[in-house]
């Protein structure tokens, strides 16, 4: 109990100016964190900046911006689906993108990242609609109910992957595509994660919009809102979001879960009071988790997804016990 003690007093001290000190300060330390011994009186040599512009400066990019899309497509999917355990894990958000992202490198293009994106984006949107349509036919919607859908039909939509991965023999290729990793992470193999921050701008822009949108589809229309299109607006944002990490990074779980929900815990759930948050600690909860990885069994790596799968089911358990007490 004294350990969820500590770590609500330590959540509440966050506010936008502490998250970005965080950040910054844990930002600046991961690029000095490798094999390659690179430190402030190297850093002049030819080898350290070029092993600086190749890995360490993508690296870091691409996980900044992995967790403050994904804590926002979580974000977006808790308001319009009216549910603080949907995300894009609960959701079959990265399932159906897996299952695009699988699907393109089979039966279209091996090598054409586009096509890859494309694919899953457009999987990610449809499992993420039927996912919503199948929660609007619920007659009694309780609240752990429409998440177990969403694992349900995300088990679904993984068993599904795996059936085309068996029948097309490359089942070790699809385990090493979807694991979360960013050790792979190079300059030119990470440029697709930019298409995120229009969309995160976006997600700014409509963030009152999609506040009307999360109190149900009667009062939106009631204040002359056009509640289709800011909900079909939003899930496609998330869609596009989570595609993108999923092709260039892999399967990222828990952050669109735990981060919104603590940043709604703490500050309440105007949305556009609350993005920034949202995406800072996202960002600096993967930044962290990644750190740990590579520190944990120095010099070798644990991927992201197995270090975000254990803190961050230990973090949610912190935060289901401090909701179960209100």
């Amino acid at each position: 109990m004294s350990i969820f003690r500590g770590f609500w007093v330590f959540a509440k001290l966050i506010n936008t100016k502490i998250l970005a000190l965080l950040l910054l300060i844990f930002s600046f330390a991961s690029l000095f964190i490798g094999v390659s011994d690179i430190n402030l009186l190297n850093l002049t040599e030819k080898e350290s900046i070029e092993i600086f512009l190749t890995s360490r400066i993508p690296r870091l990019i691409a996980v900044l911006i992995t967790g403050a899309s994904m804590a926002i497509a979580g974000l977006l999917m808790q308001n319009l689906c009216q549910n603080k355990f949907v995300s894009p894990q609960t959701g079959a958000t990265i399932a159906s993108a897996q299952f695009g992202f699988v699907f393109a490198v089979i039966f279209i293009s091996q090598t054409n990242r586009l096509i890859h994106g494309l694919s899953a984006f457009i999987f990610a949107t449809l499992g993420t609609i039927i996912f919503v349509f199948m929660i609007n036919r619920i007659k009694f919607k309780e609240i752990v109910l429409v998440p177990l859908l969403g694992m349900i039909l995300g088990g679904i939509i993984s068993g599904l992957t795996d059936f085309l991965s068996f029948s097309n023999d490359v089942v070790q290729n699809t385990n090493d595509w979807l694991q979360g990793d960013f050790s792979l992470i190079l300059a030119g193999n990470y440029e697709a994660l930019y298409l995120c921050l229009p969309l995160l701008i976006v997600a700014f822009l409509y963030a009152n919009f999609f506040n009307i949108a999360g109190l149900g589809e009667n009062f939106a229309k009631s204040l002359g809102l056009n509640y289709q299109f800011i909900l079909y607006l939003g899930l496609i944002i998330a869609a596009f979001l989570t595609a993108s990490v999923v092709v260039t990074v892999g399967s990222v779980p828990f952050v669109g879960l735990i981060v919104p929900n603590l940043i709604s815990l703490i500050k309440g759930d105007k949305i556009r009071s609350i993005l920034v948050d949202n995406a800072l600690l996202g960002a600096l909860f993967v930044l962290v988790c990644d750190i740990f990885g590579r520190l944990i069994r120095y010099p070798y790596e644990i991927p992201i997804g197995l270090t975000l799968g254990v803190i961050g089911s230990a973090a949610f358990i912190v935060i289901m016990a401090k909701g179960l007490k209100k």
